[in-house]
């Protein structure tokens, strides 16, 4: 019998090898050449972070930060190569959601049954 580890660590490496990721890494490469737009990338993906703490905290979020979500998206949606990178991680992300499915089966038979 393999270990599922052994399995899981087979799976990782072949991950890296999908299309997607390479056109995921390949992108996120891209972006940081580009340091105004990589660093409105960090900007929009730190303020993200902060976001998800406050509501994880149970915090909600205020007129100030609805207006910063605003107003950084606006600018993302500006820069071309941050949404080259955002379409690149939803392809990569159908991937990944794919195989949870999979891997998940079990449980949801479990469940079903």
């Amino acid at each position: 019998m393999a270990n599922i580890y052994d399995t899981a660590n087979q799976l990782e490496g072949e991950i890296r090898e999908l299309d997607q990721f390479k056109e995921l890494s390949a992108s996120f490469a891209e972006l940081k050449k580009n340091e105004t737009a990589y660093l409105l990338f960090k900007e929009f993906q730190s303020f993200q972070q902060e976001l998800q703490q406050k509501m994880s905290q149970g915090e909600d979020m205020t007129d100030e930060d609805a207006q910063k979500a605003q107003e950084l998206a606006q600018k993302v949606q500006q820069e071309p190569l941050i949404n080259d990178l955002m379409q690149k991680e939803q392809d990569f992300s159908t991937t990944i959601n794919d195989l949870n499915r999979v891997i998940m089966t079990p449980l949801r038979e479990l469940y079903e049954g």
